[in-house]
């Protein structure tokens, strides 16, 4: 069995996971959701969802802002979350076509002959 692969992330990636862990949490228990009936929603299981209140970082992403949105968390601050994502996605797809589709650093021949 391979061993596990243990991660360090930044704090800022911690709180931002804190943050939105109670985000969930908050709303779910403002909207008198169970957890069960959440994690039935999702079509995840309860300890899941446990995990993604405890802003466990290695749950999956789209699985999380899955139960953000089950429990009404809005993400990228917009009442119509759907506009808002497609502008800046059209946005964002405009500007990859005019970046190069990788990135090399380029190796810097030193000239020293003087």
């Amino acid at each position: 069995m391979p061993k596990s692969i243990v991660r360090t992330y930044s704090r800022y990636t911690g709180e931002a996971l804190e943050l939105l862990a109670k985000l969930i949490r908050v709303a779910r228990l403002e909207r008198k959701m169970t957890a069960l009936e959440v994690s039935e929603r999702a079509g995840i299981s309860r300890s899941t969802l446990s995990r993604i209140e405890k802003a466990d970082p290695k749950c999956e992403i789209g699985v999380v802002f899955e139960v953000a949105k089950i429990v009404g968390v809005s993400l990228f601050n917009s009442s119509d979350s759907n506009t808002i994502i497609n502008v800046h996605s059209k946005y964002l797809d405009d500007k990859l076509a005019l970046l190069p589709s990788a990135s090399r650093k380029t190796k810097r021949v030193v000239h020293d002959d003087f």
